[in-house]
């Protein structure tokens, strides 16, 4: 027999991995729904329709499609051949997939605001908690499957909502005890880059080229660049805009002085100054700085974008998102704004694992075991676990009548700190003896009083 194994990018989760990353999503909740934001969960699947041409050519590339149901029919055969043929050649079929597993938790929200739309309270506050997928080649920090957590705003305009978006990062990961850098740019500004370097049409050549900067270098950016037809001169100006440095203010200068007076730079340099001057309270451990190398290289972004990275651990973006004024035209509803931000969770644990900043009892499970010392004993723990049960003390009864020392060793293995006993003499006056494992302390106390024992 085959040893089993895993689908790869994908993972098992312990007890104690779960419960850390429980702690990261509870964190994350809490403060979505501090902010006003309500819940919200869409399918696992999505119609292929729905989310081919919204990530950009690289993105469509890394979609998991799902085979249709009934293809080993005869009746089909000839016509599924015919399919896959066009599969092969890089197109799609509806003869052979008309599904796929969602990418992003960003599109499908869209999608439900489009078919919802005229039942929503705008602007309308949503967070979404849920697994995505790519057909990604597994990497460190970078998997197929992993989960997202999503927080967007559609129907205003304001840049308010980005103020708070980034008050919502810097105070999660104050929470999470992760100091962090977000990142900050805009579309705008390089949507004006690219009017420069030659028209509208090389934006997504030049962001997705900026993209991956940190990935690549930038002599590979350019050669890139250069690939896709930009000339010398438009590759220069790229390179000098990849250069800005100092601080904001400096930053600031070069950046108009590059653009010159073009109409959608001014406004993205504009828009990037009002949310920095209003964040500038954020909470301790971390900090919102400009950075023009930040692209983010999905299609649907239109103005402020945003990443976050963990400070002093070699990792890539724990976090993004940005403003898509109308992400909903794609659906049939046009002129609807949005802005939303995403936290990366399996990277979030990576890094506070390598931080060691996991709360000593984030793993917590069973508090007490009762030791099981035969029908009668067991029956009395029994009665007396229920009642810490009530007391939301997390207990358990071991399962059949043992030595001591058997029963010893499953608390040690499943760190229980404490143990309650209850033998033939225990059982017959009234008593039990409550034993921390950690110290050896123990106290022989009343049954009657066991509820009220601080198991601290």
């Amino acid at each position: 027999m085959n040893k089993p194994g895993l689908p790869q990018g994908t993972r098992d989760f312990s007890a104690v991995v779960v419960r850390k990353r429980n702690h990261i999503f509870t964190t994350i909740r809490s403060v979505f729904e501090l902010y006003g934001f309500q819940p919200l969960e869409t399918p696992a699947m999505e119609n292929l329709d729905t989310l081919m041409g919204k990530y950009g050519e690289e993105g469509d590339k890394l979609i998991f499609k799902i085979l249709n149901n009934g293809l080993d029919n005869p009746a089909k055969e000839q016509q599924a051949k015919e399919a896959f043929s066009k599969i092969l050649s890089g197109k799609s079929s509806r003869d052979i997939t008309e599904r796929a597993l969602r990418y992003d938790l960003t599109i499908p929200f869209a999608r439900y605001v489009a078919m919802n739309f005229g039942q929503l309270t705008l602007p309308f506050k949503r967070y979404q908690v849920q697994p995505v997928w790519r057909a990604d080649r597994p990497q460190k920090g970078r998997y197929r499957e992993f989960y997202q957590c999503d927080a967007d705003v559609v129907g205003s305009r304001s840049l308010l909502n980005e103020v708070e978006l980034a008050y919502i990062y810097s105070q999660v990961f104050s929470k999470l005890r992760v100091p962090v850098t977000i990142h900050i740019n805009s579309r705008k500004v390089l949507a004006a880059l690219a009017e420069i370097c030659g028209g509208e049409d090389k934006m997504m050549d030049i962001t997705i080229a900026i993209d991956k900067l940190d990935k690549i270098g930038l002599e590979k950016v350019k050669e890139e660049l250069s690939g896709k037809g930009l000339n010398s001169g438009q590759v220069a100006v790229i390179d000098q805009y990849l250069s800005i440095g100092g601080d904001e203010t400096e930053k600031m200068t070069q950046l108009k002085t590059l653009l010159g007076g073009n109409a959608s730079g001014l406004q993205g340099i504009a828009e990037i100054q009002y949310v920095l001057d209003r964040c500038r309270s954020l909470p301790a451990g971390s900090r919102l700085q400009t950075d023009f190398t930040l692209a983010r290289g999905l299609n649907y972004y239109t103005g402020i974008i945003f990443e976050v990275k963990a400070n002093g651990v070699q990792m890539g973006s724990i976090g993004g998102g940005g403003r898509y004024d109308d992400l909903t035209g794609l659906f049939g509803v046009p002129d609807v704004p949005g802005v939303g931000i995403s936290f990366g969770v399996d990277r979030i644990y990576d890094v506070m694992e390598e931080l060691q900043v996991f709360p000593d009892d984030v793993a917590a499970g069973t508090r007490v075991l009762f030791f099981n010392l035969g029908q009668t004993e067991s029956e009395k723990a029994f009665a007396l676990m229920q009642q810490l049960r009530e007391k939301q003390v997390a207990c358990e009864l071991y399962h059949e009548q043992a030595k001591f020392d058997k029963q010893f060793r499953y608390a040690d293995k499943k760190q229980i700190p404490f143990t309650v006993i209850i033998g033939s003499k225990e059982a017959e006056n009234g008593t039990c003896v409550v034993k921390n494992l950690a110290s050896g302390e123990q106290h022989t106390i009343a049954q009657a009083v066991l509820p009220d024992f601080s198991f601290q």
